[in-house]
C-alpha cells in the first residue's frame, strides 16, 4: 500500500507533465502557420499580387519590399495555382491584397519611381487603371498608421491626395522631380522635416507667380523645396523650422488656374535655394525620394488621383 501511495503521485506527475508538454507543443504549432513567402499562398504578414482582377488567378506572395520584379529567367513569378502561374509578376498584376499590417505602395517603375497606387492594411482591391498590368515593384510602408503617410505629414489631414509622384525625369512633357499633393486652397501646410529657411519668395496667383520656400537641414545636407504655397508670414530667411510646424497654406502661386492648386515638394541633395526645373537646373541629381521619406518616418503614399 505504501508503494501505491508513494508511486501514484509520481505517475500522476508524469501524466500531467505529458499533458502540459502536449499543450506547449500545440501552442508552438500555431506560430508555425505564419507566412511563408513565395509559397503561392497569401498569408498574414504578406503583400500579394494576383494575375487577375478581384484577387483571382495565380498569386505571388511577398514578405517585404521589392524594388523591381525583374524579367526573364530571374523574375519573380506567380506561384499559386490558377491563370498566370509561372509568368513574371512585372507588368502582369491586376489586383492585390495587403496582409502586412502596414501601408504598401505599388510603383509603375522599378526602384520605387513613377506613378503609384497604395493599399492600406487589410485591404484587397484591383490596381488602378494606370497600373493594371503596368507595375514594376512595391514598397512596404514604415507604419500601419495613416499619420505616417506623406499627405498626412504635409497637411495633417487624411483627405489630401497625391496628384503626381516623382517620375524619374522621363515624364512627358517634362520631368517631375518632386511630389505633388493637394487638399484645398487655404489648407495649412506643415514642414516634413526640420531645418532653416534659406529662401522665401511669396509669388502671386497665376502661372507667372511661382512661390518658393526652401528649408535646408545641415545634418542631412538636404534641402526640401516647397512650391505654389502661400508661405507663412511668421517665416523669413534664417528662421528655424521644426518637423510638423506650419509653413504656409495651399495656394496656386505659379499654377495656371485655381482648380490645379497643390503643394509641390522635392528633396534636393545639398544646399539648394530652388526646385531643379524652376531654376533651369537640368542636372539629373535628385535621387528617387522614396527611401529618404521612409527614413524620415513617412510612407510614400497614398491615393494617387
Amino acid at each position: 500500500m505504501s508503494w501505491i501511495k508513494t508511486k501514484r503521485p509520481r505517475v500522476l506527475a508524469v501524466i500531467v507533465a505529458a499533458l502540459v508538454g502536449t499543450m506547449v507543443g500545440l501552442s508552438a504549432i500555431t506560430p508555425a502557420q505564419a507566412a511563408t513567402a513565395r509559397n503561392g499562398i497569401c498569408e498574414t504578414g504578406e503583400f500579394c499580387l494576383y494575375y487577375n482582377s478581384d484577387q483571382q488567378g495565380s498569386v505571388s506572395d511577398f514578405k517585404g519590399s521589392i524594388p523591381t520584379y525583374g524579367t526573364g529567367s530571374t523574375c519573380y513569378e506567380y506561384k499559386g495555382s490558377g491563370a498566370g502561374k509561372g509568368q513574371c509578376v512585372k507588368n502582369n498584376a491586376a489586383s492585390a491584397k495587403n496582409l502586412t499590417g502596414k501601408y504598401v505602395t505599388v510603383f509603375y517603375k522599378s526602384n520605387y519611381a513613377g506613378t503609384i497606387d497604395n493599399f492600406s492594411p487589410g485591404s484587397a482591391a484591383n490596381l488602378r487603371a494606370y497600373l493594371k498590368n503596368d507595375n514594376a515593384g512595391h514598397r512596404v510602408g514604415v507604419s500601419g498608421s495613416a499619420s505616417a503617410n506623406l499627405e498626412y505629414g504635409l497637411y495633417h489631414s487624411s483627405s489630401a491626395r497625391v496628384n503626381a509622384y516623382y517620375d524619374g525625369y522621363v515624364n512627358t512633357p517634362g520631368r517631375h522631380e518632386g511630389i505633388d499633393i493637394a487638399k484645398s486652397i487655404g489648407s495649412p501646410v506643415y514642414s516634413l522635416t526640420s531645418g532653416k529657411v534659406i529662401r522665401k519668395t511669396e509669388g502671386s496667383r497665376g502661372s507667372g507667380g511661382l512661390s518658393t520656400l526652401a528649408i535646408y537641414n545641415s545634418s542631412l545636407n538636404k534641402t526640401v523645396v516647397y512650391l505654389h504655397l502661400d508661405p507663412y508670414n511668421g517665416l523669413s530667411v534664417g528662421s528655424t523650422v521644426s518637423k510638423g510646424s506650419k509653413i504656409g497654406y495651399e495656394d496656386w502661386r505659379g499654377v495656371s488656374k485655381s482648380g490645379a492648386a497643390h503643394t509641390h515638394f522635392e528633396m534636393r541633395p545639398g544646399y539648394q535655394t530652388g526646385a531643379a526645373k524652376s531654376v533651369n537646373d537640368y542636372t539629373l541629381s535628385n535621387p528617387i525620394p522614396t527611401g529618404f521619406w521612409a527614413a524620415r518616418g513617412y510612407n510614400a503614399c497614398c491615393r494617387y488621383s
